[in-house]
């Protein structure tokens, strides 16, 4: 099965070893996976500040890049959310719509492809430790991923999963929020980190590099020993026996 890589503007420039996992974890399952250099950002912060336009040519640079791909893989929920959202961005645009829609049925965020499309729900991971999981607001509202992560994450050899309470809240990052809105997203950030710290956990998992961002740059300003982890790395770990 041949696979591309969308690695998203914040797992190429912050989060690399997400992006390495990814694609050993892609690999493992027998997946072929290539790398188009032509990609750039989803688009979302342009589209979330109302610079449609802007959003419209990215967009368009976006769906060429991987115009030629199978699959499109990506361990950022948001992101592959937004390509989603390319079919209403580009309306009036009828040629181009028709490419949204197919860029969109090939897209998928990396559980989601592991649980729907390989079929996959063990990835063969060992990782003795408590971690709790953050539930991202555009993956689970918008892309519709609620169970595919915990599935595999449940399937993890030595990893004691503890339930998060409140974890359909927002962290307080959704993109440009932060930035315009810094108190509110602080609030929300620090209403996030008291339950996390409640369960106890070791580990914070996520699949999305803006929440991990956002809510690990915060535990670090507090010196929390709460380690922050994406999903593809965990999945990716293994302990010698």
């Amino acid at each position: 099965m041949n696979v591309s890589l969308f690695i998203t503007c914040l797992g190429d420039m912050f989060y690399p070893n997400a992006g390495k996992a990814t694609v050993e974890l892609l690999e493992k399952f027998g997946c072929t996976v290539d790398f188009p250099k032509s990609q750039t950002c989803c688009g979302q912060p342009a589209f979330n500040s109302g610079y449609h336009k802007d959003a419209r040519k990215v967009a368009k640079q976006t769906i060429q890049a991987f115009q030629n791909s199978s699959y499109v893989v990506s361990p950022s929920g948001s992101c592959v959310a937004m390509l989603h959202e390319y079919h209403h961005l580009l309306k009036g645009e009828p040629e181009w719509q028709v490419e949204a829609g197919k860029l969109s049925a090939k897209s998928y965020e990396l559980t989601q492809f592991f649980v729907n499309v390989l079929r996959v729900e063990d990835a063969g991971a060992s990782f003795h430790a408590k971690a709790t999981y953050h539930t991202s607001c555009h993956m689970m509202r918008l892309l519709g991923v609620m169970n595919a992560p915990q599935t595999l994450l449940n399937h993890v050899e030595g990893l004691e999963m503890i339930d998060l309470s409140r974890d359909y809240d927002c962290c307080g990052f959704g993109g440009t929020f932060a930035v315009k809105m810094p108190d509110i997203s602080k609030e929300m950030v620090d209403e996030k980190m008291r339950c996390i710290h409640d369960t106890g956990a070791d580990i914070l998992i996520s699949a999305d590099a803006g929440c991990m961002m956002n809510i690990g740059g915060r535990m670090e300003r507090e010196e929390s020993p709460v380690k922050v982890m994406h999903i593809a790395e965990v999945l990716n770990h293994t302990e010698a026996r």
